[in-house]
């Protein structure tokens, strides 16, 4: 008997969750999945997946209880654009976690661990979305970039700039409190997507 995680998310305080716990409550009992715990959060704004303490929270759960599915009700409950959602599964896939995605009716892993195709193709579209999503980022900045040089503006830290220790134990929370749990600089990088470098300064920070 499968036993799982519930994860719901809303993006404002206005929306409730209680709709994505009860469907896959529901669904749980129909298919025999025992749910072992329910994690929710109300993020609004832009967030880097590494400041989601909820999110965090459920994987070292699932780490910790050895349970290997999570259920949501569909993609967009991983994140609110298509990097975030696409940076959720590719972490759930590299620590053997099945994602299941209710409106899709598909898990993200097998039950020998591997990657289901139909999620592969999925997974393939997202990537795809998120590397042009990424590119028109980049271009839109290098056009701000541009503009500001065409009009005397100069960009980039000035020399010998360094952000300032409160600065950076606010900033990377999450980087800090896995480095504590004594989590490598390589396997935070690849929960958080912050560089081994800037992990490397926060280890620092802990030493002093």
């Amino acid at each position: 008997m499968d036993r799982i995680c519930i994860f719901a998310r809303v993006s404002t305080n206005v929306q409730d969750y209680d709709r994505q716990v009860n469907e896959l409550t529901a669904l749980a009992h129909r298919n025999g999945w025992i749910v072992e715990a329910v994690f929710s959060e109300k993020v609004s704004g832009v967030k880097r997946n590494s400041e989601r303490k909820e999110l965090s929270r459920m994987v070292e759960y699932v780490q910790a209880h050895h349970i290997n599915k999570v259920a949501v009700t569909e993609l967009s409950r991983l994140g609110r654009d298509t990097l975030q959602v696409l940076e959720v599964i590719e972490q759930f896939n590299r620590l053997g976690i099945s994602l299941y995605i209710q409106n899709y009716g598909i898990e993200t892993l097998t039950e020998n661990g591997e990657v289901n195709p139909m999620s592969q193709f999925l997974i393939t579209i997202l990537a795809e979305v998120a590397r042009m999503e990424r590119k028109t980022i980049r271009e839109r900045v290098e056009s701000g970039y541009k503009n500001y040089r065409a009009n005397g503006g100069k960009v980039g830290r000035k020399e010998g700039y360094k952000k300032p220790d409160d600065v950076m134990r606010e900033q990377y929370i999450e980087e800090i409190r896995l480095l504590r749990k004594g989590y490598s600089l390589r396997n935070i990088a690849k929960i958080t997507g912050t560089s081994v470098n800037t992990i490397r300064k926060c280890q620092s920070l802990i030493l002093k």
